[in-house]
């Protein structure tokens, strides 16, 4: 099977290096999201500037640094898929980030979580395919426990209600089906998403520390689909709480 076949090898034909300039005095911190809406109202609550721009091929991604205490952040809107979020991830990388903070909606496979209420995850289950080019064939990976820890302490000392468990990656959003969501539940999975696998196979790959979380957006179950808060304007207040949570973390890492 061809995912099986992952190499250890660093350099490939063609390398971020290779495209990609390494920038003096880049944040060594990123902090990244999915949303656009939530991405604009982080950016407009601080004072920012450009310092880089990186794009895919139908997509320019610009590159912002803001001062948090006088701590230089970097700040980008990742675009959603695995290999897309991995591919620009890499981009960074090269221009010098070492730490980074990346949220995003997840769907729910426990209708008790609540809406844009904050999920931890703990290991993430591989049903995608960039996963398989940074890391060994298998069902699952650990996410960075140290910088997760580093996210659960600020959690638990602002008292911030979490909910901890496997995610789901996969980028076949319309082949979820019941058989597979309930397969994925045995596992110990309380969400789903489409770049968390592929995002930590990377980051050990890279060592690249990558602290990642989601907030509760639509609900999946065997009964129907809720989308509940999925959307970029929906509990825009809401989701600006968890952004704080993120640009917190970064500070912390």
């Amino acid at each position: 099977m061809l995912l099986t076949e992952f190499e250890e090898t660093i350099k490939a034909i063609i390398n971020p290096e290779d495209l990609i300039e390494s920038l003096k005095d880049f944040p060594m911190v990123a902090v990244s999201c999915f949303a656009r809406e939530t991405f604009a109202r982080i950016l407009a609550g601080f004072s920012h500037r450009e310092i880089a721009r990186t794009s895919m091929a139908n997509i320019e991604i610009p590159v912002y640094e803001v001062l948090l205490d006088g701590q230089s952040i970097a700040l980008y809107n990742s675009p959603v898929g695995a290999s897309a979020c991995v591919a620009i991830a890499e981009d960074l990388a090269a221009m010098g980030m070492q730490k980074l903070v990346l949220f995003g909606t997840c769907g729910v496979l426990n209708e008790a979580i609540a809406a844009t209420s904050v999920i931890v995850p703990t290991a993430a289950l591989r049903d995608e395919g960039t996963s398989f080019h940074y890391a060994p064939a298998g069902n699952e990976l650990l996410l960075n426990q140290a910088a997760q820890q580093v996210l659960l302490d600020f959690l638990n000392e602002e008292k911030i209600s979490h909910s901890q468990g496997k995610v789901w990656t996969t980028d076949g959003i319309y082949r979820e089906t019941i058989d597979k969501l309930n397969r994925r539940k045995e596992a110990g999975a309380v969400c789903v998403d489409m770049e968390c696998a592929a995002m930590v196979a990377w980051a050990a790959f890279r060592e690249v520390s990558l602290c990642q979380f989601f907030y509760a957006a639509d609900h999946l179950s065997e009964e129907k689909w809720d989308p509940r808060s999925l959307g970029n304007d929906a509990d825009l207040d809401e989701k600006d709480k968890v952004a704080a949570i993120a640009l917190a973390v970064a500070q912390r890492l």
